[in-house]
């Protein structure tokens, strides 16, 4: 909006994308810093007693009741004015990733509304599993066929682009590899928003690794193994805001927490990254990236597979951690919630260091 009217004015410095993230860098960063106590104060008085501590957590965590929750909210309401004040209005990238937000942010609306209203303390006092599997289904199935749109003529229809330059057609599979990386994405960071800062700290090297493989997108000769798509660039204030939202958040998320996201914004986050991912045919680097959140994934998935497999075959169900997902499990070993975001973080800025290699050299 503000981009093109600039630029009709005569304002190339706006042309540019890295002014554009910048700019919508630090208007996002702003709107989380100078609304966000007051945004506190508005959830803590609306919420009354905040986000029902659930039972499946270590008991330490019951210190955080009272604690409000849904700053998510906020955060999608910095990305979305910090991206739509420098976006160019044309780029249906930009629109997409937007989108991608925005509908996996009312599922999160909707299932944090439920949980605080009833303030019940049990892991499913949210929305019905049923029900979320189906509605980020639908979702998908849109964002997919738009991404699809997106892609320029030389790279064929429903494709996957592997490291090494390797493309291939999926066909009809394309939208159940879609599922995989957009649901899978949002479904990591809604797991990993458990403790506090944890999701911030976690998120911000995989959107330092999308923003590289954009750059590499839309310049040639800058990353050989980076398919050019200069139409992209419509992502750098799109990444920019989201970058500054969730460095804006981090100042009240961090230990201890004033606030927590919610599922409205983890899940929104986690959709948005896979979104971007696609738009960019980078989705195996971004699972390498992501690693560490997909490791708290699969810590989950892993403890209910086992603990129904061993229930049906022994009577008794076993566990293979002592509290999942993984990080309540190191909380039980005796780590402190400082310590496991903080050594979680190295991982992840590990995890994202090798996909850079692999986005330079694979």
């Amino acid at each position: 909006m503000l981009t093109d009217y600039l630029l009709s004015r005569g304002y190339g410095l706006f042309f540019g994308g890295w002014t554009q993230f910048g700019a919508a860098f630090a208007t996002a960063f702003l709107i989380m810093i100078l609304f966000g106590r007051p945004f506190i104060r508005a959830m803590h008085n609306w919420q009354k007693k905040g986000q029902p501590i659930s039972e499946n957590v270590p008991e330490s965590h019951r210190q955080k009741a009272g604690t409000p929750t849904m700053g998510g909210i906020l955060v999608l309401i910095a990305i979305f004015v910090g991206a739509i004040l420098f976006m160019p209005m044309d780029s249906m990238s930009g629109w997409i990733a937007l989108l991608s937000l925005a509908m996996f942010g009312l599922i999160g609306f909707i299932d944090d509304y439920k949980k605080v209203t009833s303030q019940s303390k049990k892991a499913a006092n949210g929305l019905s599993p049923a029900f979320r599997l189906v509605a980020e289904g639908v979702f998908v199935v849109v964002l997919a066929y738009l991404i699809n749109k997106t892609m320029p003529s030389y790279i064929s229809d429903y494709s996957l682009a592997l490291p090494f330059g390797i493309i291939f057609s999926l066909g009809i599979w394309y939208y159940v590899f879609a599922y995989f990386v957009i649901c899978g994405g949002a479904n990591a960071t809604n797991i990993t928003d458990g403790l506090d800062g944890m999701l911030a700290k976690l998120y911000m090297p995989v959107l330092i690794v999308l923003v590289v493989a954009l750059y590499g997108a839309t310049r040639i000769g800058f990353m050989d193994t980076v398919l050019f798509m200069p139409a992209t660039s419509g992502l750098y204030p799109v990444l920019g805001a989201a970058f500054g939202a969730v460095l804006g958040f981090l100042w009240f998320n961090a230990k201890p927490a004033s606030i927590f996201m919610g599922d409205v914004g983890s899940l929104a986050l986690g959709g948005f990254m896979g979104t971007v991912a696609m738009l960019l045919k980078s989705e195996v680097i971004m699972g390498i990236a992501a690693a560490m959140m997909v490791i708290i994934l699969l810590s989950s998935f892993v403890q209910t597979m086992f603990f129904k497999l061993t229930r049906i075959f022994t009577g008794t169900g076993r566990r293979v951690f002592l509290r999942a997902p993984l990080h309540h499990h190191f909380e039980e070993l005796g780590w402190t919630e400082t310590k496991i975001v903080d050594r979680f973080f190295v991982m992840a800025i590990l995890f994202a260091g090798l996909a850079l290699m692999l986005l330079k050299f694979a």
